[in-house]
């Protein structure tokens, strides 16, 4: 939630929201430790699973119901510190460009739209906390009811949580319009009922895009984009009781295969702190930073080889650029090409395992994560060819003849220090690739070993910052997993509509078959990419797409390579892309300065796009 503060109308009202503040930063210390104490039992359990399982030989048959428990209970209350900390995805794009005045009442009818969302479900997750509890687990015999009743209690918390927020940033005035405005749309919603169920196929367009794309524009989070869409659908359009909503957003966040993405987010907080991923780069820097281009080499490099360790894009970027921008300055670099590139490399390496869409796409369409894994390495490649030519083409006019190589004492020494970091990748691979372990498995094992390699080797960790890491952990998986849940919620309610048959007929009989198919794909992908972020398109879209992909012929894992790459893409792509806008601020230059330089390096991954899309042995030759 962005903020435009304003100053509250009396005395009195500044006072109940400082104490209210107060209070609730009080009640957010326990929430942090509880948050913290559940991500260290999720590593321990999984990890006691591992051991049990290929150690032993015996495994543990609770440990799943366990950390299934656990799981849900850190999504939740992730979810509130995320909010807590202004820290839930969302498009601010149009509202920074919204006059002063304007900026009040919009973000007052973001947050109404929230705590409206959020005041709607409660009841409905409670009564679906009721239904559980007769529910007893084969393993533990403990009510379901206790695993979701996260749900209640995290919507409740993140209610107090946005009407404190309110206190604190917006008027009397513009809060007061914002909450009558919305009553309004509710009240002639309920009004208009009978006639929007005659509309049939229309509210998909009124409500699941017109409304959602209206909540997107005024800056509401991404996961209540979806969230408030989905409610208004089902609440004016139909009979369709809205514990249905709560069903599908438990759902969406209860496949274990989805525990790995917050244990690959702890990974990449580790390797931030510890220095890992720097290592890594400072060898490349010294391998092959002499030649032309090669500092763009370097951090292309580095950007795939660091990607294949923490499955985070912000991570990457985050630990590349510190550690090259200053000595590619030194050598005549222009701070927008820098960016330009650090962004597109981001891009390109998202497919490299462990990528956390990868593996969330796997688990929403059912695709194998391991041949995901193997595909998304090789894919990876033919993206990083497209930005290794353009960069020795841009570099023609570079004189490195003063850049000295370093003597084989100091390569060796670099070596020995970036071996051990430069195990991880391989070794997630291999293990997921070759079947030898799951990607939740593999990435306790691989959060584990970074620490101990972390802590003998690389200056070690802190007991406070290895907490801090748990909640930052916890408070971006909760994010991440609120989004998942409502889109889950949102795809289901357009499958229900019957609106897939129709767009299935459609591009079914496209002129040119599975080709034009697949450059519909890459649009759609594209425009999704710009808004939504990567998970968000993913979600919405897979369970809708790949039906009509499997239709055509077109193999699961080169359509999953498709899409997310042009997704990735999108992410990048001016004036829009989130992603853009974050590699920018990493390396500290301004979006106008930074626009015309990436646009060659978006046009050089597009052309690998297509070229991934157009010859599927790119990403089935390895499965």
């Amino acid at each position: 939630m962005s903020a435009t503060a304003t100053t509250p109308t009396t005395s009195d009202t500044t006072d109940t929201a400082l104490s209210a503040h107060r209070t609730l930063a009080r009640w957010m210390a326990p929430i942090e430790g509880v948050s913290a104490a559940l991500m260290f039992a999720i590593v321990a359990m999984l990890f006691s699973g591992v051991v049990s399982r290929y150690v032993f030989g015996k495994p543990i048959t609770w440990i799943d119901e366990a950390v299934s428990f656990a799981f849900i209970w850190v999504a939740m209350l992730g979810a509130v510190l995320a909010m807590h900390r202004n820290e839930h995805l969302r498009l601010t794009m149009f509202v920074e460009r919204m006059p002063p005045r304007l900026q009040g009442l919009v973000h007052a009818f973001a947050l109404v739209a929230v705590a409206a969302f959020l005041i709607g479900l409660i009841h409905p997750a409670i009564e679906h906390a009721e239904m559980e509890w007769i529910v007893t687990t084969p393993s533990l015999e403990l009510p379901a009811g206790l695993r979701v009743a996260a749900i209640p209690v995290g919507l409740v918390l993140m209610l107090a949580v946005v009407a404190v927020y309110a206190l604190r940033t917006v008027s009397l005035a513009n809060l007061v319009m914002a909450a009558v405005g919305v009553l309004a749309f509710i009240g002639l919603g309920l009004w208009l009922a009978p006639q929007l169920a005659s509309l049939g196929l229309a509210n998909i367009v009124i409500f699941l895009v017109a409304l959602v794309g209206l909540c997107l524009v005024a800056g509401v989070p991404i996961a209540f984009c979806f969230g408030c869409g989905v409610m208004a659908f089902l609440a004016f359009t139909s009979q369709v009781p809205l514990v249905v909503i709560v069903g599908r957003i438990d759902e969406g966040m209860a496949n274990l295969v989805l525990v790995s993405v917050p244990i690959f987010v702890l990974l990449g907080c580790v390797l931030d702190a510890t220095g890992m991923g720097k290592a890594i780069v400072d060898l490349l820097a010294a391998l092959i930073g002499h030649v032309k281009a090669g500092m763009s080499y370097v951090l292309l490099g580095s950007l795939f080889i660091v990607s294949g360790i923490s499955g985070s894009k912000v991570s990457d970027m985050a630990t590349v650029a510190p550690a090259l921008f200053p000595e590619m300055r030194r050598r005549g670099n222009k701070q927008p090409e820098m960016v330009a590139l650090l962004a597109t490399g981001a891009a390109m390496a998202d497919t490299v395992p462990p990528s956390i869409v990868l593996i969330v796409l796997g688990s929403v369409a059912g695709v194998s994560i391991a041949g995901l894994f193997e595909s998304g390495f090789f894919v990876a490649m033919v993206l990083l060819l497209a930005l290794l030519l353009l960069a020795r083409w841009k570099a023609r006019h570079e004189v490195t003849d003063q850049v000295q190589r370093p003597t084989p004492k100091i390569l060796g020494r670099l070596a020995l220090v970036a071996a051990p970091a430069l195990v991880l990748p391989f070794l997630i691979r291999s293990a997921v690739g070759g079947g030898v372990a799951t990607a939740t498995e593999v990435s306790t094992i691989a959060v584990l070993y970074a620490m101990l390699i972390g802590q003998v080797l690389y200056g070690g960790l802190s007991r406070r910052g290895i907490y801090k890491m748990l909640v930052e952990t916890a408070a971006l998986s909760g994010a991440i997993l609120l989004i998942l849940g409502t889109a889950s919620a949102m795809a289901w309610a357009i499958t229900q509509s019957g609106v897939v048959q129709h767009l299935s007929q459609f591009l079914t009989t496209l002129p040119g078959g599975w080709i034009a198919f697949m450059l519909v794909t890459v649009v759609v992908f594209l425009v999704l990419g710009c808004l939504l972020e990567g998970l968000p398109a993913v979600l919405l879209l897979a369970p809708i797409m790949f039906p009509i992909a499997k239709k055509l012929g077109i193999h699961e894992i080169h359509y999953s390579m498709v899409i997310v790459c042009a997704m990735n893409v999108g992410l990048m792509m001016p004036p829009i892309g989130v992603g853009f806008y974050v590699a920018c601020r990493i390396g500290n230059a301004k979006p106008d300065d930074v626009m015309p330089a990436i646009w060659p390096y978006i046009v050089a991954l597009l052309v690998g796009v297509v070229v991934i899309a157009l010859v599927p042995g790119l990403s089935t030759f390895m499965l």
